[in-house]
């Protein structure tokens, strides 16, 4: 048979990875399939070569679907999820069908919550099954990469985590064929401010025949109310039915095809954002909630009904330049409504920085009305401009912290916080990161918690996840749009309201094993803590638990006893209920645990050794960690996927975009080094030139309308990529994307959307929005198209082009970009103020070159075409000079598909 060969397809979603699969190739059974059709689906099952291939008449009468004009059918999208004491298990499930005459990719694209584990995903395509099973992740790769060496491997798939997982397989489809997806993970429902939240992402893509959300919820402990928001939007109103008992309650959405129409003639779906489930539960005891179940037990301790302890909180906001906008009038409205819930009893004070450090008090001050007033006029006062120093802010706040306490001016009972406010990476001061966290460690000394905020889709957000974890805090990404100050407000909700301190979970040594966590610094009202473990039922009736922890005025000590078959009846009756919850929650917060146990490890033989626990878990609980990997074969085991997870995509090497602009990051610095090239309209630039692979890409520069200032701008009008072991040539223009193989061509314009497959080469041309075009798993571009109105005096329709560094280039790589696929020494060092505040000056040393850089600001378009995302970079003044090889002159060439010379 032949194998169901395909490549790596690398799109760039809103700074979000995905996996991705294409299948070039039809097995023979499948394309004689194709042969007897009835309403574009095959009419029955074949057997060929003693293979059976097993009807799908499951699906029932598939007629009356709504296609777009791919003629893609989605026959059914359906999501079940089932909550079993805070622990989810969703399903999403897509059934489409090809009714096109011709094969072409459809696309199963889903998002996963941040943090939940992914156990499961299969493929069926007429019949031939893929399954998945979790292997270490070299060992994956081996298989994976012995099964391409015998030209069997069927792809790569791959994972990246910002506050969704983003997940995207992309089959290409034989014409009536029909098509199965399912992907199955879990997670623990977190409480925060007095409400478990199920987020569910919904985003079939077109109307759906058969559409379908049912969520259950099952709580031994009795539900206390259950509430779904409108989340999806007015057009839904009415839609979703609850049913609620004393411990069981069903959710349901099923909107019609009509109801899922933008309008009445529309062939658009409106079902396109989160379902949401919001749900509390019975608390009769202070102890918590012990809940035991096949030989786990699992702790839920959420206290109400106390006084809150008086807190000291120091609030330390980056002013730095990129700050500058709506980012810091949204950041200045929050801060001001924070600033009014302080409480009598707590003490407070501001630290702003950028380049500098400002305190609005250089020490603690108590929350009268009048200091919260100074304070609000102090804030509005904030003007952003400058660099970041970070790791002086944070220093400094731990200074007054520290000070407060030797002075004896802290309460005894009062809770200690700093919650840091940024939007980027250090750029003054300090700048390594692990320097930054080990110098904010050592002054924190177990004594604070410390609170990160994060703004925006490039502040590196696993930096202040794990410095936030060092210090017994935790980190939360938001994002800079209209609505920052509601994220902002109901993060400082979350740490607002400190119950407890010095929580201790005490059981009986004998009886139980495994413990997770047991010990924290605090307990926020309206959230919730989680403590599991093993327990040996055999040889126990019953599991007493004791805690301990100071509250505002009072040392408590309080006691739970439940009997280890309290839950068997219940859960045996209750067909829904997942019998493996306590297993799976205990899992959870375990292999959580040691991940942050890992990060901070101080040693590397530590680090090695939990690595190796954390890596035995994954493969006994059979979910996907940063140290698993997923495989996914068909039932043959001729065909072999792989499903890993790579590093965070927030840095992508080399955007070039605008009149042109180039910003080149270099990972192993972490810094951003941007330069213009000033050329004249009509000139090719080469950007990479790799004659070992093979591999060119170059642009063309196209003029303004009209000059301003006396200066022309121009811009990239065209690019073109040529890749001379597979004798492909791909052109864009402003117009046309064009394929062309020797004497054969194929063009899409940008009103399409539309792939284009050919010797394991993909196109993929979003309408009006960018083009994709992926190698193998080697290599992947992304070009962007910026339209401007037609009648403008000046400005035209240009093109800007993302190369990844994954990209697999070789060391003889060469070009504007190119070059930089082996990572150049940098030094910056003596920095002074610019002539703006916002863009001091500094000394860059690179390739035995010695020159001044600016501090500033460039645009990177991928997650918002119109505005686009700051980032801050140091400036290379007249074309590179200095930083690239030799003259940017030396990088032109004469043709759209020429190598060029090293200069």
């Amino acid at each position: 048979m032949k194998c169901l060969s395909s490549c790596l397809v690398l799109f760039l979603i809103s700074g979000v990875g995905g996996f991705d699969l294409v299948i070039d190739d039809i097995p023979d059974e499948v394309e004689n399939l194709i042969d007897l059709e009835i309403d574009g689906f095959p009419s029955s099952s074949k057997a060929r070569n003693g293979r059976y291939q097993r009807s799908t008449s499951d699906w029932g009468y598939v007629g009356d679907l709504v296609e777009d004009d791919d003629k893609i059918g989605l026959y059914s999208y359906k999501v079940q999820s089932t909550i079993t004491s805070r622990l989810a298990n969703t399903m999403i499930q897509a059934k489409m069908v090809n009714n096109a005459r011709r094969p072409q990719p459809i696309m199963f694209d889903v998002q996963v919550p941040k943090g939940a584990f992914i156990d499961n995903f299969t493929m069926d395509i007429n019949g031939i099954t893929f399954t998945s099973h979790i292997r270490e992740k070299s060992e994956a790769r081996k298989m994976y990469a012995q099964a391409k060496a015998k030209g069997k491997a069927a792809g790569i798939v791959r994972s990246n985590a910002l506050d969704m997982e983003n997940f995207q397989t992309e089959v290409n489809v034989p014409p009536g064929m029909r098509i199965q997806f399912q992907l199955h993970y879990h997670e623990m429902i977190r409480r925060k401010l007095s409400s478990y939240e199920h987020v569910i992402s919904v985003k079939p893509g077109r109307l759906a025949k058969h559409m379908e959300v049912d969520v259950r919820i099952i709580e031994p402990q009795g539900l206390r109310y259950v509430h779904v928001p409108n989340s999806l939007g007015d057009h839904f109103d009415g839609i979703t039915t609850i049913s609620k008992g004393e411990k069981k309650a069903h959710v349901s959405f099923k909107p019609t095809m009509a109801q899922q129409r933008k309008c009445p003639k529309c062939s658009s779906t409106a079902v396109d954002g989160n379902f949401v489930v919001q749900y509390d539960v019975n608390r009769e005891t202070t102890g918590g909630e012990l809940e035991i179940f096949n030989g786990y037990f699992i702790h839920f301790f959420a206290p109400e009904n106390l006084d809150p302890l008086p807190k000291n909180i120091l609030f330390v906001i980056d002013v730095s330049g990129s700050m500058w906008g709506l980012k810091m009038k949204q950041t200045i409205e929050a801060m001001k409504a924070i600033l009014s819930e302080l409480r009598a009893a707590d003490q407070f004070s501001l630290i702003d920085f950028n380049h500098n450090v400002r305190c609005w008090r250089d020490n603690l001050v108590s929350a009268t009305p009048s200091q919260v007033e100074d304070a609000k006029k102090y804030i509005q006062t904030i003007h952003p401009n400058g660099g970041t120093n970070i790791n002086e802010a944070l220093l400094r706040a731990t200074f007054i912290l520290n000070e407060a306490k030797s002075l004896g001016m802290l309460d005894p009972n009062s809770v200690s916080m700093i919650v840091l406010v940024s939007d980027g990476d250090p750029t003054v001061g300090e700048l390594k990161l692990t320097t930054i966290q080990k110098n904010v460690k050592q002054s924190i000394k177990d004594e604070f918690s410390l609170f990160c905020l994060g703004i925006g889709f490039d502040v590196d957000y696993d930096f202040l996840q794990r410095i936030a974890t060092d210090n017994r805090g935790m980190a939360q990404r938001i994002f800079g749009n209209q609505e920052t100050s509601l994220q902002m407000k109901n993060f400082y909700n979350q740490v607002s309201t400190p119950l407890l301190k010095k929580i201790q979970f005490n059981y009986p040594q004998e009886s139980v094993s495994d413990v997770t966590q047991s010990s924290f610094h605090n307990y926020f009202g309206g959230s919730e803590i989680v403590v599991a473990g093993k327990v040996d039922t055999e040889n126990l009736q019953h599991l007493e638990s004791v805690v301990t922890a100071t509250a505002a005025n009072a040392e408590l000590v309080m006691e739970t006893l439940r009997d280890v078959e309290e839950l068997d009846g219940f859960m045996k009756k209750d067909k829904y209920a997942d019998p493996e919850f306590t297993r799976k929650l205990w899992a959870y917060l375990t292999v959580n645990q040691m991940m942050a146990e890992r990060n901070a490890a101080p040693t590397a033989a530590l680090k090695r050794n939990i690595t190796k626990s954390i890596l035995q878990m994954s493969l006994d609980h059979h979910i996907v960690t940063p140290f698993t990997a997923m495989l996914i074969e068909n039932a043959e085991k001729d065909e072999i996927m792989l499903a890993d997870q790579p590093k965070d995509p927030r840095k992508g090497c080399c955007p070039v975009d605008n009149d042109p602009h180039f910003i080149i990051h270099l990972p192993k610095s972490q810094r951003n080094i941007c330069f213009n090239i000033n050329s004249e309209p009509g000139k090719i630039l080469n950007l990479v030139s790799d004659p070992d692979t093979g591999v060119v890409v170059n642009g063309q520069l196209v003029g303004a309308k009209k000059a301003e200032n006396k200066k022309l701008n121009t811009y990239f009008g065209k690019f073109g990529f040529y890749f001379k072991k597979k004798g492909l040539k791909v052109e864009i223009t402003t117009e046309t994307i064009t394929l062309k193989d020797g004497s054969y061509a194929i063009t899409l314009t940008w009103a399409d959307t539309g792939h284009i497959i050919r010797k394991q080469l993909l196109i993929s041309v979003r309408k009006e929005s960018n083009v994709t075009i992926s190698v193998g798993e080697e290599m992947s571009f992304m070009v962007l198209l910026h339209r401007v109105w037609k009648k403008h005096p000046v400005n035209v329709d240009f093109l800007g082009i993302y190369i990844p560094p994954e990209n697999q280039f070789s060391p003889a790589a060469h070009g504007l970009i190119g070059q930089f696929a082996s990572e150049p020494e940098v030094s910056i060092h003596h920095q002074t103020p610019g002539q703006a505040p916002e863009k001091p000056q500094a000394i860059m040393e690179v390739k035995g070159n010695k020159f001044t850089v600016t501090r500033g600001v460039q645009k990177d378009y991928r997650t918002d075409r119109v505005q686009g995302t700051d980032v801050l970079c140091w400036f290379v003044h007249n074309s590179g000079k200095g930083f690239i090889d030799g003259h940017y002159r030396d990088y032109l060439v004469p043709h759209l598909y020429s190598f060029m010379k090293k200069p």
